[in-house]
């Protein structure tokens, strides 16, 4: 079987961009949605003072992560802000004073085995940094290790725009193969698979320099190939292994990890800073000086934009993210967040939605889908409000990478009607639920 997918522009602009530090933003807003999973509980209140590293807000359940300030400085209030999927959630808001004072919290954890190596990436506020933001320590709570077969290192960033996956893999190689050192160590794993597309020759060069002194590291150098960093068509492309309707990779004997959250984790079981700033690639056709830059987590757009060098046109549309999976801000004051590895910025041209047509049943759409969804019998479905076709039609399958609407020749939106049939689903599986628990 071979798993589909789409050529798309690279533009990877800045790639040679080494990241630059930025001022400190005037304020910090910290929200406590930033994972999947429950949003964090704030443990500091109005006027308290808080120093960099300090945790701010605890996990409130098993998939939830806590958060960390990081800047030193007052907490002006804890506020409800909104967030790019409509949601109101509380947030807690920072003035820096500038002097940037380390919390006596930051240290080293203590790490000699399984359990308190898990336990120390909870404590770090670890999630999936690649955009998925999932928390790292689920993943690796795994009962049975002997069930893990290999760690699949996902380095293949292929979006357009984005290279803060690829800066790390030239800035913190390292760090990446320090990581692998501590799963090797404490996860009893030894296998370790590197997946990173062609078109960046220079970190596959330097991933080679660390790997080939490695012998349980491979490093698979995968074609240019959207979406060849969606975690069911990497672990197909780097294991030839298929990760069934429903399943985990961990299912066949994988654990998919963002090679900047590899990098982190071994930074911080060196150092105790636990997850407080990004790097991101900052990038798009209204921005005036591409460029990778570092942040606290919290950083307004606003501000991130204009200390580094402003816009050359008017901002059209703001995504977190690149521009196939990335999701639109509300506003300019929305803060950077823990898995926030780009900040695109659109102008009238690139962001002005296309002209929509009739379907001409053409197949494009389900030609090019990776899981070979059919979007067409979806988008049909749908309009009928038809929850068991859309279940029997699997569109809870769909990961939205947005090859059907790239593809569309009609400009269809068929991604968007794709998120608005899981609704659909979700809607009838409670009301399904309601009814057995009212027979009980």
């Amino acid at each position: 079987m071979k798993l589909h997918g789409i050529k798309v522009p690279h533009h990877k602009n800045t790639a040679s961009s080494a990241p630059i530090r930025l001022p400190l933003p005037s304020v910090l807003t910290v929200p406590m949605s930033m994972h999947i999973g429950r949003p964090s509980e704030p443990v500091v209140k109005k006027g308290d003072y808080v120093k960099v590293g300090q945790k701010i807000a605890e996990a409130s359940a098993y998939v939830s992560a806590p958060v960390h300030s990081g800047v030193s400085g007052t907490v002006l209030k804890i506020d409800d802000i909104l967030i790019s999927n409509g949601q109101r959630v509380p947030c807690i808001v920072i003035e820096p004073d500038g002097l940037q004072e380390i919390s006596e919290e930051v240290r080293p954890p203590v790490v000699t085995d399984h359990k308190s190596f898990v336990q120390a990436v909870a404590d770090s506020g670890s999630v999936g940094l690649g955009g998925a933001g999932f928390p790292t320590n689920v993943k690796l709570n795994v009962r049975e290790l002997s069930e893990i077969e290999a760690v699949v290192i996902n380095a293949a960033e292929c979006e357009p725009y984005i290279t803060s996956d690829t800066r790390t893999a030239l800035d913190k190689t390292e760090y990446v193969f320090k990581g692998i050192d501590a799963f090797r160590r404490y996860m009893d794993i030894h296998r370790f698979i590197i997946g990173i597309e062609n078109n960046k020759p220079e970190a596959i060069a330097r991933l080679r320099e660390f790997a080939d002194r490695d012998s349980e590291v491979e490093i698979h150098v995968l074609p240019s190939m959207y979406p060849q960093g969606g975690e069911k068509v990497l672990v197909y492309n780097t294991m030839h292994r298929l990760i069934p309707k429903g399943s985990l990779p961990l299912d066949v004997g994988a654990v998919v990890i963002n090679i900047t959250t590899m990098a982190f984790l071994a930074e911080y079981l060196e150092t105790g800073m636990p997850l407080t700033e990004r790097c991101l690639t900052l990038d798009g056709s209204a921005v005036k000086e591409p460029k990778n830059v570092i942040v606290p987590v919290g950083t307004p757009i606003r501000e991130l934009i204009e200390s580094a060098g402003g816009l050359k046109s008017e901002a059209k549309k703001i995504l977190y993210g690149g521009p196939m999976m990335g999701i639109a801000v509300p506003d300019l004051d929305a803060p950077v967040l823990k898995n926030t590895n780009a900040v695109t910025v659109m102008d009238e041209r690139e962001a002005a939605p296309p002209k929509t047509t009739p379907c001409i049943n053409c197949g494009a759409c389900l030609n090019h889908c990776p899981l070979r969804l059919d979007p067409r019998a979806i988008a049909k479905a749908y309009k009928q409000n038809s929850g068991e076709d859309l279940r029997a039609l699997q569109v809870d399958l769909c990961m939205e990478c947005g090859c059907c609407s790239y593809v569309c020749p009609a400009k269809r939106p068929l991604v968007q009607t794709n998120k608005l049939a899981k609704t659909v689903v979700r809607l009838q599986k409670e009301k399904e639920k309601a009814k057995e628990e009212a027979r009980s």
